[in-house]
């Protein structure tokens, strides 16, 4: 049986991000898996499969990445009030569900 394959994309990530943190652990803002492919909400905005979202966006003054649909609902999900257009969006990536990304990080 020939080895599983291996992705070894590169992902650029501001150089101050946070370290990827263990799955299950709470998220930090690392970027790493947004950077890689887009989260089903992601798909939509972005527009794409594969790649960095478009919605991942970089907080100087907190030092980490963030979700644009979180941040900033009425950008990202213009048809809807902030409050609502929030609460989809957290319940679209799981947020508050803690690492979900295998990915390896280097």
């Amino acid at each position: 049986m020939p080895p599983a394959a291996v992705d070894r994309r590169v992902v650029l990530l501001h150089r101050d991000a946070p370290p990827k943190p263990a799955p299950g652990a709470a998220c930090n803002g690392c970027g790493v898996c947004c950077a890689h492919e887009p989260c089903p909400l992601g798909m939509l905005l972005s527009r794409r499969r594969r790649g960095a979202c478009a919605a991942l966006q970089w907080s100087d003054a907190e030092g980490r990445y963030a979700c644009g649909a979180l941040s900033e609902p009425t950008s990202w999900l213009p048809w809807l009030p902030a409050r609502p257009a929030r609460a989809l969006a957290r319940r679209w990536i799981a947020a508050g569900r803690g690492c979900d990304s295998t990915l390896e990080a280097g």
